[in-house]
């Protein structure tokens, strides 16, 4: 994962830096909401409702949506630019790689080549645009919102809090036996693309059938594993939902608490469930491209910076 983090960086740092402080700017935002909901919603439950109050309320709730949804807008658009930029980056140097083997007299792998180009690329280069600003983001927005839940009432914090180990425990497990499932459904699928290629087809059309079984067996193991872990962590989701809203109905009761601690907690819940399930899916894409980076660094042969600037003339 260094290897790949380190090659994105060094073909994107300045850009990197700003999608980075925007990403913080957005992260930082995350919980001011939840501190007006609960303000809103403690104001409803007093005896002398003041409008005035409700509307300054509501009007300053909605100027941080606004301006949180705005920098999310430019953050998306130039992590967007971005991810297109380095796919025509990696397109252009896997085809100076080709010029070179066919003028070097070398077996060019048109399918494995043809493959790279269309779709490897595209997911390396899409994955790229936003692999620092995406988890800054993210995980940012997950010590935001804890943070504020355990500053109001402790309690609900640990609970929100201790939801996210155990998901973590959970996807590094399944993980390590869909990244094995991902390698080598790249590898049949390029072994397959090459057999495509060849004059005879025929010869070789029962084996490249055996070969397309191959993938749709790695992909059925690769859907259970996935879809058990998704359980689990929809498992864990929900006992920390009914967690929050016992505890808080408790303290409620007991006069610990007010309504709008438990309100903001429970929607501060929803808030962490989204970057979690993010951060999840984003580090299972990130060991997919991680394999994807060393197999398409195969394709270079082995000196793969003899391409880290393109060519513009043979010497």
């Amino acid at each position: 994962m260094f290897r790949l983090y380190t090659a994105i960086w060094r073909a994107s740092a300045g850009r990197q830096i700003i999608l980075i402080i925007l990403s913080i700017a957005i992260a930082a935002l995350a919980a001011v909401p939840l501190e007006f909901q609960r303000d809103i919603i403690n104001h409803l439950t007093t005896k002398e409702i003041e409008t005035d109050r409700l509307i300054l309320l509501g009007a300053g709730m909605m100027g941080v949506i606004l301006l949180s949804l705005g920098l999310k807008w430019v953050l998306g658009f130039r992590a967007g630019t971005l991810g297109e930029d380095l796919i025509r980056m990696i397109r252009q140097r896997l085809l100076a790689r080709a010029v070179d083997v066919g003028e070097d007299g070398e077996n060019v792998r048109k399918g494995t080549m043809t493959t790279a180009i269309s779709a490897e690329a595209e997911e390396l280069g899409k994955f790229a645009g936003g692999a620092f600003s995406d988890p800054v983001v993210q995980i940012g927005t997950l010590i935001s919102v804890i943070g504020y839940i355990s500053s109001t009432q402790p309690g609900l914090g640990a609970i929100a809090f201790s939801m996210i180990l155990p998901q973590i425990i959970i996807v590094l497990i399944s993980q390590r036996k869909v990244n094995r499932f991902v390698a080598d459904r790249v590898r049949i699928l390029r072994r397959a693309t090459d057999e495509l290629t060849l004059e005879d087809i025929q010869k070789v059309s029962k084996d490249i059938e055996a070969q397309f079984d191959d993938i749709f067996e790695t992909r059925r193991k690769m859907f259970l594993w996935k879809l058990s872990a998704k359980f689990l962590l929809s498992v864990i989701n929900g006992a920390g939902t009914v967690g929050v809203l016992m505890l808080g109905g408790w303290l409620v009761l007991q006069g610990k608490t007010d309504v709008g601690t438990v309100v903001a907690a429970t929607s501060g819940l929803s808030r962490i469930q989204g970057p979690t399930s993010f951060l999840i899916a984003f580090y299972r894409q990130v060991s997919a491209n991680r394999i994807k980076y060393d197999l398409m660094l195969e394709l270079f042969g082995p000196h793969p910076e003899r391409y880290r600037q393109l060519k513009r003339g043979r010497k």
